[in-house]
C-alpha cells in the first residue's frame, strides 16, 4: 500500500482543534494561559476567530481544561463568533498530546481536513489559515506554516545547575525554520499518527514523521507567534492596536 496521501477534494470539509487545557506557568500566576485576557478578549476567543475567519474551516472544537469545559462554553457563548462555524467544547486530558486525541475522537466522519492550532498563538492571519488547508488540499499528508530563523543558533550540553554550557555545534541557519501553527492535516493521517506513535513530541507533525511521511511547509507570519511571556501580551496587544487602527475601529 502507498503511503502517498491523494490530493483532498475541493469541497472537503475542515474542523480545527484547539488544545487549550494547559495552565501556561512561564505567564505567571492566574487564570489559564488561553483565558488571558487580549484587549478585553480572552485569547482562545482570539484564536477560534482567527480559526473561523477561513471560510473553509466549519468546525472549530475547543478542549478545554479537564474540569473546566462548561467554564469555556460559558466564555465563547458570550462573545460573537461567526455564524456560518459550528463550536463544541470538550474536556482534555493530562498531556497536550492526550488533548488533541481526545479533539479528533469529537469529530464527525465527514471532516476530510484537520487543522491543530494553539490556543497561545492568538493572532494568525486567515491568509495563512488558509494557505496550510490549500496545501493539504493538493495531497500533503501534513502542513506545517514557518519562518527562517533570525539569530543564530547553538546545540549546547544542558546544564542543570545553572553553570554554563558548553557548545556542541551551530547548525546552519538556512536548513532551520521556527514552525508555527496551525499544523494541517489528512484527517486519516493524523488520527493514525495518534493511534500508533506513543512517543513524547511537541508537535502533531512530529506524529507524522514518525509515520514516515512528508511533513512539508509553507510561509508562516511573524503575527502568528506564540504569547508565552508577559513580553508577549504586551506585543500581542500592539498588534491589535494596530489592525484597530488600520480597520478604522
Amino acid at each position: 500500500m502507498s503511503d502517498e496521501t491523494p490530493p483532498v477534494a475541493v469541497g472537503a470539509r475542515t474542523a480545527a482543534v484547539i488544545p487549550a487545557a494547559g495552565r501556561g506557568v512561564r505567564l505567571g500566576p492566574g487564570a489559564p494561559k488561553a483565558l488571558r485576557a487580549l484587549s478585553g478578549i480572552p485569547m482562545l476567543v482570539h484564536a477560534v476567530r482567527a480559526m473561523a475567519a477561513s471560510r473553509s474551516v466549519s468546525l472549530v472544537v475547543v478542549v478545554a481544561p479537564p474540569d473546566g469545559a462548561a467554564e469555556v462554553k460559558s466564555l465563547l457563548a458570550d462573545h460573537s463568533l461567526p455564524e456560518r462555524t459550528d463550536f463544541v467544547v470538550v474536556p482534555g486530558g493530562e498531556s497536550r498530546q492526550e488533548s488533541v486525541k481526545l479533539g479528533l475522537d469529537a469529530l464527525p466522519d465527514t471532516i476530510d481536513i484537520v487543522l491543530v492550532h494553539d490556543a497561545a498563538r492568538p493572532l494568525v492571519p486567515v491568509d495563512t489559515v488558509d494557505a496550510v488547508i490549500e496545501a493539504v488540499r493538493d495531497g500533503a499528508p501534513a502542513v506545517v506554516p514557518a519562518l527562517p530563523l533570525a539569530d543564530t543558533v547553538k546545540e549546547v550540553v544542558p546544564s542543570t545547575d545553572g553553570s554554563p554550557e558548553p557548545v556542541v555545534a551551530t547548525p546552519s541557519r538556512a536548513r532551520l525554520r521556527a514552525v508555527q501553527t496551525p499544523q494541517g492535516f489528512d484527517h486519516d493521517t493524523l488520527v493514525r499518527a495518534h493511534e500508533t506513535v506513543t512517543d513524547d513530541v511537541t508537535d502533531d507533525a512530529s506524529m507524522v514523521e514518525k509515520l514516515g511521511l512528508q511533513v512539508v511547509l509553507v510561509p508562516g507570519h511573524e503575527e502568528a507567534f506564540k504569547v508565552t511571556r508577559p513580553l508577549d501580551l504586551v506585543l500581542a496587544e500592539a498588534v491589535l492596536a494596530r489592525r484597530r487602527a488600520n480597520d478604522g475601529f
